[in-house]
């Protein structure tokens, strides 16, 4: 039970929230760089309990085909690649019931930069270290430690038999599930305007290395909006735009990295780090974005901007419980609705 890799897309690699608390002996976090899109699919999939460490697909920038080898329930979110199912659009944000021997198509993003796939039962892979998530550095998670590959084969750990009463279920209740508000879609990232053109607003507590930058270093953070440049991956955003002033350069002596960690570099220019992290830098860091806001920095294109607002870390803290509410809201919905009495 599950599916085929016919084309693998650009980058498509296995992922739950990530590889917790062994950044002491040098393993990188990883997981999905949009965490926020990857819950959302596992709850619109069904997998209602563990939706942080249930395993999905994440695809970037361009997804595949594949062909599913038994009935499945799945479910898109983050970025729009058009997924096709036989050559018909289906819905993004929405449970999606597909059959045996069923083409799936992605095309390039016309929006946003990752696409989260959710299975029903999830992605059946071996955890390594307490976790589904590939490390492509360490060669370790998901299938084999790396990108998915023609000819890979999948599999769900979907009940077939609950599967098809929730299969059941969804025929009858279509218009139910697509009227999820398009707020819950996304993470609650606010956007700051330069006359009239958005950009994604990203909040962060100032530090832990602040003493390192003089008053209008720190000041410039927030006041000039940064470009992404055409040097992002998993690992970090890096960001064009006015030098961050120093007093006396960049290096320190290396210390810990966070997910969402802001270093300025020699040349004066922050770099936001993501979900594949290195576990130590010796660059001085000027600030942390909050986890609720990495995940609209992860659905960005090179060339698209995005601006920095300080917040203190109880500001953070009530943001970040605020989204679990808003999750943790939809996921009862579901239960009562969708997924009644069937899980």
């Amino acid at each position: 039970m599950g599916f085929e890799i016919l084309r693998p897309g650009a980058l498509s690699t296995v992922q739950d929230r990530g590889r917790r608390g062994f950044l002491s002996q040098g393993f990188q976090e990883s997981g999905a760089c949009d965490k926020y899109s990857m819950k959302l699919a596992n709850l619109l999939a069904g997998n209602l309990e563990k939706p942080d460490t249930t395993a999905v697909i994440e695809f970037t920038l361009k997804g595949g085909e594949l062909r599913f080898t038994s009935d499945e329930i799945i479910a898109f979110t983050g970025g729009d690649m058009k997924p096709s199912v036989n050559g018909s659009l289906v819905s993004m944000f929405s449970p999606v019931l597909v059959h045996k021997g069923d083409i799936l198509t992605m095309e390039l993003a016309v929006s946003g930069l990752r696409t989260y796939m959710a299975v029903y039962g999830g992605i059946t892979v071996p955890s390594v270290m307490g976790s589904h998530s590939t490390n492509l550095k360490c060669r370790i998670g998901g299938l084999e430690g790396r990108a998915l590959l023609e000819g890979d084969c999948l599999e769900s750990g979907s009940d077939s038999r609950r599967l098809k009463k929730i299969a059941k279920r969804l025929r009858g209740n279509k218009p139910a599930v697509e009227a999820i508000e398009p707020w819950l879609r996304r993470s609650s990232t606010p956007y700051r305007f330069y006359g009239n053109e958005p950009m994604v607003l990203l909040r962060a507590v100032i530090g832990p290395q602040e003493e390192a930058f003089t008053a209008l270093g720190i000041h410039n953070l927030v006041r000039n909006p940064f470009r992404l440049s055409s040097d992002c991956d998993r690992m970090a955003c890096r960001l064009e735009g006015e030098p961050i002033e120093m007093k006396n350069g960049a290096d320190i002596i290396s210390d810990g990295i966070a997910e969402g960690s802001v270093q300025i570099s020699s040349n004066g220019l922050p770099m936001v780090l993501m979900a594949d992290h290195q576990t130590t830098g010796g660059y001085a860091k000027i600030a942390t974005v909050i986890s609720t806001d990495i995940p609209a920095l992860a659905q960005l294109k090179p060339g698209e901007w995005v601006s920095f607002q300080y917040v203190t870390p109880g500001e953070s803290v009530a943001i970040c419980r605020k989204e679990a509410e808003k999750l943790d809201k939809l996921r009862k919905w579901l239960m009562n609705t969708v997924y009644r009495q069937l899980l």
